[in-house]
């Protein structure tokens, strides 16, 4: 059977256990969580020294993980096998006689990295049928601020939608890496207590008022001082603001504005849903389109294709990326449509 993320949890968590766990997917962060949840709570320390065995798909064989799986637990009530990079292994499909007639006694758990299981093989239906199926889909960046939201209130803290895009422009759609400094703030935090853009500064390091989101709504209120000194800003601190993420969040700013120049629909609920924000930033859009019309606008994405291509040395030999940033402020606020 398919299940999600938190009811696979959960059903551990409540000793609802399968035999067989197939975990896959581009997202690697839930295959492992799920994974090391496993291999904590169905067995304990004492257990472990004769219960648990770790294989790794470069260094293992399909005989080898089927001999592993038909050992008979001692002195516990589960033998468990976890299966590390299991999509290295030749001919996977060789599993399917076990999985057909698995061991009661046994959990197995194959973590399928980057890749997924053709859902038309039989060991794909024979898994589906007697264990579960997980697919760990890679969020698209638009789906990263309710990610981040939905895992915060879950740990117990309350955080506005500043702070979240803040953390979404920051650190992208690498799970693993939200995670960790999502952690940093939870220690530092008391339960129920709100995470702000001042918090993320002191516990993070990005900074509340140089960073991407900043700069971007600079731009779009065509606020020249603050954009200027959030440009002097990155070019000082490139490695926290590289140029081709500072050019690609730039890319999406100005291509929604044009997609809000031909929306017929500009209520609230209409531009968050055709744009892909929070409705709370639907007056910073308007405030933008207003500034840069739709044939600005354009002419603003093709700045940007020129400058991106300029930090990859073409057309350019001498300038530096923090150079090309403040050259490229300068025209995103003042050059005219040509």
């Amino acid at each position: 059977m398919e299940k999600d993320f938190y009811n696979i949890l959960k059903d551990i968590r409540n000793k609802v256990l399968h035999t067989v766990y197939f975990l896959m997917g581009e997202e690697s962060f839930y295959i492992d969580v799920i994974a090391d949840y496993i291999e904590e709570k169905v067995l304990t320390e004492e257990e472990k020294e004769f219960n648990l065995s770790i294989l790794y798909g470069k260094d293992t064989d399909t005989p080898t993980i089927i001999s592993v799986a038909k050992r008979y637990p001692m002195m516990s009530s589960h033998n468990l096998v976890i299966i590390r990079e299991a999509q290295h292994i030749k001919n996977i499909e060789d599993l399917l006689p076990y999985i057909r007639q698995p061991l009661e006694s046994t959990i197995l758990v194959i973590c399928y990295k980057y890749k997924r299981l053709d859902g038309r093989t039989l060991l794909y239906k024979e898994i589906k049928k007697r264990g579960i199926v997980f697919e760990g889909k890679r969020l698209y960046d638009n789906q990263v601020p309710e990610w981040i939201t939905t895992y915060v209130r879950r740990h117990g803290y309350r955080i506005g939608p500043r702070a979240v895009q803040m953390l979404a422009d920051h650190l992208g759609s690498d799970l693993g890496k939200i995670v960790n400094e999502a952690q940093k703030l939870f220690i530092n935090l008391a339960k129920g207590k709100e995470i702000t853009p001042q918090v993320i500064e002191e516990n993070i390091g990005i900074s509340k008022d140089y960073n991407i989101f900043e700069f971007q709504n600079a731009l779009g209120q065509k606020n020249v001082l603050k954009a200027y000194q959030i440009a002097d800003y990155f070019a000082n601190n490139p490695k926290s603001n590289p140029f081709v993420l500072t050019s690609g969040v730039l890319y999406q700013f100005f291509s929604k504005i044009i997609m809000y120049h031909s929306l017929t629909d500009r209520s609230k609920n209409n531009v968050a849903s055709a744009l892909s924000i929070s409705p709370f930033f639907v007056k910073d859009y308007e405030q933008a389109a207003r500034n840069f019309p739709a044939s600005r606008a354009i002419h603003c994405i093709s700045l940007l294709r020129r400058y991106d291509l300029k930090s990859k040395g073409l057309e350019n030999e001498t300038t530096n990326e923090g150079e090309l940033l403040k050259e490229l402020t300068y025209n995103l606020l003042n050059n005219p449509t040509s």
